[in-house]
């Protein structure tokens, strides 16, 4: 038997030792891919897991930033106050008719009530209304201010409080047993009571306006037919109900009682025509001898509504102003108790005119966290009251204050007695004196 050669057994041994080495190479590398893959995934759970705990710590961030937002701080020379009591943002605000008070709701299911004499104090205390089970979205002073009424948000109908005062000179607030019934197929948008006591009016965002007794029994219903309304009042005469849409005209119905006082009947009484678009809103002065009005086509109007429209009299257009904002956003308007000063609210922002010149004196910018919900002045038209979030804010109404001195100086050139002139300097002193303390005394 012959042995290989030696070359040939050296070959055969280098050739099998360098498949052993290919094999253990590769073993190794699969042994050191799967460490690093059982080594790494715990690093990426715990990534994945602190994305998740990053999203929910966010999420919570959020809950926690929705339920309490950070309050909108705004300044002004001219601010008076700022009423702080609300939990929720303020939908409506009406002042009582004796001038002491003002009521505000909100959606935090109350209606404060704040004193009037308490504004220009540190402190603005208010005394709380509980609404059970629902919050007011509009609420309206009783003339005799012993009561007021409110919509509910989710009852959509009309509820009543009485108001008792205490020994402490507090009230306590008791919701009558029954609500009024469901009349409106549409959101309601506003409420109002006459000051004769005689009759309540509600509006719908349709073409319905109804006239309700004080037991909650409908005594007519007026279909607009402007195809939707924006507003409607009744004049603080109580004679008219008065209401504006997609029309651009304001229409004016007389409301009319017997010498008994028993309801009659509901007729159309004149229109505010010369607007060329829809009219977002519209106001009457104290006496309702005057109204304004603002729409869609850029213009505020000021009326002389005080004519003998039986005999097809006409009211008479004093003054058209510009105001470009009404173009493009919905506007809201509120008319100083003697018609010389027009506030009008767009967004979160205030303007005010002089209506005997018919320019713009006052801005104030970005007063509310949220778009100003109502606009109003007080009875005695020294401040102008606006809401839109959880404050009321107040400023001094020096347009007002301006407007009384031109008015004195010209009556003085035409004073044909000592005892009138000696008035008028009066309340001139009185209106520059309140002008210089407000720092808004123009030389």
């Amino acid at each position: 038997m012959e042995l290989p050669q030696m070359p040939e057994l050296m070959g055969l041994s280098l050739l099998v030792g360098l498949l052993a080495l290919m094999a253990t190479a590769a073993v190794a590398r699969g042994w050191l891919r799967a460490e690093e893959e059982r080594s790494s995934r715990p690093v990426r759970q715990k990534v994945n897991g602190s994305k998740k705990s990053g999203t929910k710590k966010q999420k919570q961030h959020q809950r926690i930033r929705k339920e309490k937002p950070q309050p909108h701080n705004f300044t002004h020379r001219l601010l008076a106050a700022a009423l702080k009591s609300h939990n929720g943002n303020i939908s409506c605000m009406d002042f009582s008719s004796n001038g002491k008070y003002l009521a505000t709701c909100a959606d935090d299911r109350t209606v404060r009530i704040w004193s009037t004499k308490d504004f220009l104090q540190r402190e603005h205390r208010s005394m709380r209304a509980n609404v059970e089970l629902d919050h007011a979205t509009l609420v309206r002073f009783s003339p005799d201010c012993r009561a007021f009424v409110v919509w509910l948000a989710n009852g959509d109908t009309l509820r009543v409080f009485k108001m008792t005062k205490r020994e402490d000179g507090g009230f306590t607030f008791t919701a009558t047993p029954d609500d009024f019934p469901k009349k409106h197929k549409a959101p309601v948008i506003n409420i109002g009571i006459a000051d004769t006591g005689k009759f309540i009016m509600t509006v719908s965002s349709d073409t319905m306006v109804l006239i309700w007794n004080l037991k909650g029994q409908v005594l007519s219903t007026i279909n607009t037919n402007q195809m939707n309304n924006t507003y409607a009042t009744i004049s603080p005469c109580s004679r008219f109900v008065a209401s504006c849409g997609f029309t651009p005209d304001v229409k004016v119905w007389e409301v009319c009682f017997g010498k008994k006082g028993d309801f009659q009947e509901v007729v159309r009484a004149f229109e505010l025509k010369g607007h060329a678009a829809a009219v977002h809103f519209f106001a009457f002065s104290n006496d309702s001898r005057r109204m304004a009005s603002v729409s869609k086509d850029g213009t505020w109007k000021l009326w002389d509504t005080d004519v003998e429209y039986k005999k097809q009299q006409d009211p008479y257009l004093l003054r058209t102003g510009r105001f470009e904002e009404a173009s493009t956003m919905p506007c809201r308007l509120a008319l100083s108790p003697d018609t010389h000063v027009l506030a009008l609210a767009s967004g979160t922002s205030i303007h005010l005119f002089n209506t005997r010149r018919g320019e713009k004196e006052e801005y104030f910018e970005q007063v509310h966290g949220e778009c100003i919900t109502d606009l109003s002045f007080d009875i005695t038209g020294r401040f102008l009251a606006s809401c839109g979030d959880r404050a009321v804010r107040l400023f001094h109404n020096t347009p007002g204050h301006r407007a009384v001195v031109e008015e004195m100086r010209d009556l003085l050139k035409r004073a044909s007695s000592e005892s009138t002139r000696q008035r008028l300097q009066q309340q001139l002193a009185q209106a520059q004196e309140a002008l210089k303390s407000l720092g808004a005394l123009k030389k």
